[in-house]
């Protein structure tokens, strides 16, 4: 049984997290750390754990809550995490952070578009950037993962088949994002009341959302060069879920079955991303609740295009979800053991 603990367990990403490893089977979760909800029980913050969790949240010494546990989710703001961190910490047990804080490995751009100074770049070097469809074998033997962000999520997976193969002009990436409001996180903020949020959309972080260099990243990776792209989200009136378009020049004439094929060369045997039958295009609320990847795409011949669709959760896939499957490759627990809830609907 792998032991372990939840800091920023008040907030959706630790909420999620709760939920998910109580049904997990192979975890038992030790505490459960909140900074601003100490010695209050933990079901007075999620109703929805009445009479299921009846721990009390704590905030202690971080070298004492490592010695009880095998693996630490880290579900805190960024800047948070790296404070923390150490090699001594990582001596004890693996963690699993949600935050942005090991995610780039240049840390001048980390500090650029975060806007922060790193508390321990030292550690950058260790961490492993934890897509587990792309990243697989070195999540597998690393004690710190940098657990992806929400968008780079479904974007770089919708992306990353058509770079590897070298199909598209990376010049012309175009990302068009939607989320829903559990994005923004649980604090009170005036742009979240429901009177805001409500029967409206809107774009924000146009051309210096933090997200992007994550994405440019993992995305100059894939393609074997560096990489800028255009990326902007968007807010719409529904608690979960992420719809990513992307746009693309083609570098060559491709037919529908030729894409298809790359696309089944990387992700056929991956238990979580479902390719969706031709003309059948993703949904997010075909993927609420669950931890699976929904993409397809159109090549648009008129003008040598080809557009990239993906769905997910972003409190699944996109945060708790991708952490719990995270965990399972750094004990060699059965990759999909916990996650594999059918999603809801409606």
């Amino acid at each position: 049984m792998v032991k372990a603990g939840i800091i920023g367990a008040t907030g959706y990403a630790g909420g999620e997290l709760a939920r998910l490893l109580m049904g997990h089977g192979e975890v038992q979760v030790k505490w459960y750390g909140s900074v601003s909800h100490v010695d209050k029980k933990y079901c007075s913050m999620f109703q929805n754990f009445f009479e299921i969790i009846p721990d009390i949240c704590v905030n202690g010494n971080i070298h004492e809550l490592a010695d009880m546990v095998d693996v630490i989710f880290a579900a805190t703001p960024q800047g948070y995490c790296s404070s923390f961190i150490s090699r001594a910490i990582l001596s004890k047990c693996r963690i699993v952070d949600l935050s942005a804080d090991f995610r780039i490995k240049d840390l001048k751009t980390y500090e650029k578009w975060y806007n922060l100074k790193h508390s321990n770049p030292d550690v950058i070097k260790d961490a492993v950037y934890g897509l587990s469809e792309i990243n697989r074998e070195k999540i597998k033997n690393t004690f710190l993962v940098a657990n992806p962000g929400c968008y780079p999520t479904c974007t770089i997976l919708s992306l990353y088949p058509l770079l590897k193969e070298n199909l598209v002009d990376t010049d012309s990436i175009i990302i068009d994002a939607k989320s829903g409001a559990s994005g923004a996180g649980r604090g009170a903020k005036t742009d979240n009341l429901f009177c805001e949020v409500n029967e409206n959309i809107k774009a924000y972080g146009i051309a210096d959302h933090r997200h992007t260099p994550e994405i440019e990243e993992q995305l100059s990776y894939a393609a074997g060069k560096n990489l800028l792209i255009n990326f902007t989200p968007h807010l719409v009136p529904m608690n979960r879920g992420i719809l990513t378009t992307s746009y693309a020049k083609l570098k060559r004439e491709l037919s529908y079955d030729e894409a298809r094929h790359v696309y089944e060369k990387y992700y056929r045997d991956e238990s979580f991303i479902r390719l969706l039958n031709k003309d059948v295009f993703p949904q997010t609320k075909w993927v609420e609740g669950s931890n699976y990847v929904d993409i397809n795409f159109k090549i648009d011949k008129r003008t040598n295009r080809i557009v990239i669709m993906g769905a997910m959760d972003n409190l699944v896939k996109g945060a708790a979800g991708q952490a719990v499957q995270n965990m399972n490759l750094m004990f060699g627990i059965k990759e999909e053991t916990g996650l594999m809830q059918i999603p809801m609907f409606p």
